[in-house]
């Protein structure tokens, strides 16, 4: 059972009984990149929170923004693109107009061919840290022009 509160002191409670929930594990370091994105009042649902649309638009900004604090971007990280295959966002907390989000990024499972992009996001009301939301991408190297799966350059993973 959860018990949720929004900024209008009502609380709803949501029974949760024999349901796999998602569970992403960060590694024991520090992020490669932190960033704090401000939600817009376009990032609201008809719920008034943020849309889990938005979330992963989101993360799509705080990856882009670390790849271009390293000098790459989504289509050159120093011989190859990115691609995502997967992703899972668990849900911690509402997000809401005015918040401004702290998104932390870490990498994990890296391989020849891709790794996981982890972000941690979270915000400060009332002088405390609230985690909104976990999310896990898979990032797979990608050669555009051949439409394929390409090995991440070793300059690159040494970033990660």
């Amino acid at each position: 059972m959860r018990q949720i509160k929004n900024e209008r002191h009502t609380e709803a409670t949501i029974t949760i009984s024999n349901m796999a929930r998602v569970k992403i594990h960060f590694p024991d370091q520090s992020p490669l990149f932190s960033t704090k994105i401000p939600l817009r009042i376009t990032d609201m649902n008809y719920g008034n929170h943020l849309g889990n649309d938005r979330l992963l638009a989101i993360a799509q900004e705080a990856r882009v923004q670390w790849l271009q604090s390293i000098g790459c971007t989504e289509l050159n990280i120093g011989g190859c693109g990115l691609i995502m295959a997967d992703a899972m966002i668990s849900y911690k907390n509402e997000g809401h107009y005015g918040d401004v989000l702290n998104i932390d990024v870490f990498s994990a499972d890296i391989t020849p061919l891709s790794f996981d992009l982890l972000f941690r996001v979270s915000t400060k009301r009332a002088d405390q840290t609230l985690l909104i939301a976990e999310i896990k991408t898979g990032m797979v190297g990608f050669d555009y022009s051949g439409k394929k799966a390409a090995a991440l350059p070793e300059a690159f993973k040494n970033q990660l």
